[in-house]
């Protein structure tokens, strides 16, 4: 089978290198990729969120599946193009994915479906602002209802922040807060059918214990040993199953990941957010453990047949990821220091590519905020952890930064 992965960033280089150790990939591209990814797929300079580049490099290649990974693809309708042209695809339309497009869409879905999930209310003025802000009160929750990266959330007990944010996003969507452990899980989904993965917990402040400004995410780990037996079947009963309902009877067939970012309240689980596309960096871990081959499993996604594919497993054990962070990150992340040490890992230890960048002589250098997922895995996510921080502690990066707390207390 002849795949080809849309995206640039860690999470595009998890997708590439579990799907390299596929035995049915016969042939691996990715578009545009980064210089880890170009060790095990061929890459492509392609406009990602281009519909007509990327259907004619699908069909220029001849690919039996094309994996979307970012999500600006799928809000651009990438997906869509590539149905259209008969290429089957994993990923959402651009209208299933306003799910993550859009807030208030995603809550109005969930309020039709009866999914448990916090009070919200739209907001497009400063009057209506002020008015959800008293009415939810502290901790103050507000998000740009549209996308940003990961980074269009403040929760915040400062009344001035919250006020500032919203200002400054336009039309946002502020919620009452969830009081519980964070946690994710991924549902893969074929339009009428979803099978889940292990859940997994990430970390978005950007220094130790929580502190700093939002990011990306800065390190995850898998499994949850804290999290109840019957947590996956409680997501999907009352969670993923529902929403995929709803959105069908919209017309939007939902193919692709349903990633829900969920609170684990003292009424249970509900739903802090839906992503449209792999979690990052959760997605790094939970693929660490997966032992289905990944290109059938998405491949039967894409084609509608998932119900016949039989049962999904993981490996025993656990796997952590750790971010390593330009100088800067979040704010204006500094770009082109020389990355170094990656040929000295320890065993159980490997590194997944997310910004970085070949200078013309050949040196790798940092080429994005979050530069490099150091993944480490283990019988337990204690040893796993160890691994990690173990082969971080060899990579050498002027300015760099991550947190030292990532899956500390497990």
């Amino acid at each position: 089978m002849r795949v080809l992965v849309i995206g640039s960033g860690g999470r595009e280089h998890a997708l590439c290198r579990a799907l390299a150790l596929d035995p049915q990939v016969s042939e691996l591209h990715c578009a545009p990729g980064n210089p880890g990814i170009a060790q095990v797929a061929t890459t492509h300079a392609v406009a990602a969120t281009d519909p007509g580049q990327v259907t004619a490099l699908a069909e220029r290649l001849g690919v039996e599946l094309v994996v979307i990974g970012p999500e600006a693809p799928l809000v651009a309708g990438v997906a869509d193009a590539l149905r259209a042209a008969g290429v089957a695809c994993f990923g959402p339309s651009a209208q299933a994915a306003r799910i993550e497009g859009s807030k208030s869409f995603a809550k109005q879905v969930m309020t039709a479906a009866g999914v448990p999930t916090a009070r919200a209310r739209t907001c497009t003025d400063a009057e209506q602002v002020a008015a959800a802000l008293e009415e939810f009160g502290e901790p103050y929750v507000v998000k740009a209802d549209g996308l940003a990266a990961g980074k269009g959330v403040v929760v915040t007990r400062d009344r001035a922040e919250a006020l500032a944010h919203a200002k400054a996003c336009g039309r946002v969507v502020i919620e009452e807060f969830l009081d519980g452990p964070e946690l994710s899980l991924f549902a893969l989904c074929d339009g009428g059918t979803a099978v889940p993965l292990q859940a997994a917990q990430d970390f978005k402040r950007a220094y130790d214990g929580g502190r700093g400004p939002n990011t990306g995410g800065m390190g995850a780990y898998t499994p949850l040993p804290w999290a109840p037996a019957d947590l996956t079947a409680q997501v999907m009963e009352r969670v993923v199953l529902p929403t995929l309902g709803e959105l069908g009877r919209r017309g939007l067939p939902y193919v692709g990941v349903l990633y829900a970012g969920l609170a684990l309240t003292a009424d249970g689980p509900k739903v802090i957010e839906f992503n449209a596309r792999f979690g990052d960096p959760e997605t790094q871990v939970v693929l660490d453990r997966l032992e289905t081959p990944l290109g059938g499993l998405l491949h039967a996604c894409a084609t509608g047949t998932l119900a016949a594919f039989g049962p999904v497993r993981h490996r025993e054990g656990a796997a952590v990821t750790v971010v390593l962070a330009a100088e800067n990150y979040p704010a204006d992340p500094v770009k082109g220091d020389v990355i170094e040490g990656l040929d000295a890992l320890p065993p159980d230890a490997y590194v997944l590519h997310a910004g970085t960048a070949l200078r013309p002589d050949g040196a790798l250098v940092s080429a994005g905020g979050r530069v490099l997922n150091v993944v480490g895995s283990g019988p337990t996510v204690a040893e796993a952890r160890a691994r990690a921080y173990e082969a971080i502690a060899r990579i050498t990066m002027r300015g760099s930064h991550h947190r030292t707390d990532i899956a500390a207390d497990v």
